[in-house]
């Protein structure tokens, strides 16, 4: 498997990067990529492409400033 990264952009979308990307709905039916190994996927919650990104965040505000830190421990 390739390595994949994952950009939590400031003001904007997760970025993901790699080869051979999958994203799947709950079903485990895949979104068709058309090869790309790159996407955007929405975290301000209004495009009208979900789960991808359309640039909406840009019109409504959407304000984050993501900062890397450690999770808590993992429980039991």
């Amino acid at each position: 498997m390739s390595d994949m990264k994952i950009t939590v952009q400031k003001n904007g979308p997760f970025r993901l990067e790699g080869e051979n990307l999958q994203i799947v709905d709950p079903t485990g039916a895949a979104y068709s990529l058309g090869g790309r190994t790159v996407v955007s996927l929405c975290r301000c919650g209004m495009s009208t492409n979900k789960p991808f990104c359309d640039g909406s965040h840009k019109h409504h505000g959407f304000q984050d400033e993501p900062v890397a830190r450690d999770l808590p421990p993992k429980a039991g």
